[in-house]
């Protein structure tokens, strides 16, 4: 189990455990920042408890449950996603529907809600209606990166399980054996902020990434048609930019250890991300910044 998982090897060991004993938790709260492995981990765990012969590695692979695990089509188990930016009451009644209903191939059913932190109030309320009385047979698995926005009630019901970044010498090495991506400087690692998901969303940019250090690093000795260089950069990372304004601010944590007014900098750069998740205008945005961040240090 989880060996193809990178990072978090103490909760390795702790699941596995669990899983060798029978000691599974009716209810777990996964939580950490995306692209960590929290959901593989979630998935792994699902599986073991669904698979009808776990005395081949607590996963055997083959039985009709894994097989169907796999293929995305065992009945058993069910991932509820956010609709429209919000998990709302109505899946969660659908959730209850099903676990309300016997397992069709294993013993047990296994639910995940991914991104549970984007659960309404009322879905909230809701589902601790069946934490605090879960079936015998059911397990939930809340994902989550804001642990704050779940209610404590519903906490209290679950073992929650903090899982750490990935180091960056674990995601070079993941980017070195997947991607054949070599001599990878540390200042993109530390972009990458221990997410394997981020590295993987970022791991064709590095030409980009440079170019912005570069001007980043330097912007005081930068003029107008430098800045512009890198304003059209991110103007065609509209997809990527939170990713990329995260890198920004790697570079300005660096720099403000030198100059107080690089952490003003930092500020500027939080700013932008709050705009644009309001859908403020993209580009006005992005100049808005570059231009503020110029006049701070300049």
């Amino acid at each position: 189990m989880y060996e193809n998982i990178i990072g978090n090897n103490e909760i390795k060991k702790y699941l596995i455990q669990a899983s060798e004993t029978g000691k599974i938790s009716h209810s777990y709260l996964f939580i950490g920042t995306e692209g960590i492995g929290k959901k593989l981990f979630a998935k792994e765990l699902a599986k073991s408890i669904l698979c009808l012969n776990k005395e081949k590695n607590l996963i055997c692979n083959n039985c009709k449950s894994c097989i169907e695990f796999e293929s995305n089509n065992n009945p058993d188990f069910y991932i509820i996603t956010p609709e429209e930016n919000s998990i709302k009451i109505e899946q969660i009644r659908q959730l209850q529907k099903k676990a309300s209903e016997k397992p069709i191939i294993s013993q047990n059913k296994v639910y995940i809600i991914d991104e549970s932190d984007k659960m309404t109030k009322e879905a909230q309320n809701s589902l601790l209606k069946t934490l605090e009385e879960p079936p015998e047979y059911v397990t939930i698995i809340l994902i989550a990166q804001n642990e704050n926005a779940i209610l404590s009630t519903i906490k209290s019901r679950c073992t929650i399980i903090h899982f750490k970044p990935i180091i960056n010498k674990e995601i070079k090495k993941f980017l070195e054996n997947n991607y054949k991506l070599e001599n990878i400087e540390e200042n993109i690692l530390n972009s990458f902020q221990g997410s394997i998901g981020k590295a993987i969303r970022l791991k064709d940019k590095k030409e980009e990434l440079d170019i912005i250090y570069n001007i980043i690093n330097e912007i005081e000795k930068k003029d107008i048609i430098d800045l512009m260089k890198m304003a059209e950069i991110l103007y065609k990372e509209k997809e990527d930019i939170q990713d990329i304004l995260e890198y920004i601010n790697t570079i300005l944590i660096e720099k403000a250890k030198t100059s107080y007014l690089y952490a003003e900098c930092i500020e500027i750069v939080e700013e932008t991300k709050k705009r644009l998740k309001s859908n403020a205008n993209y580009d006005m945005t992005i100049d808005n910044m570059i231009f503020s961040i110029k006049e701070k240090i300049s």
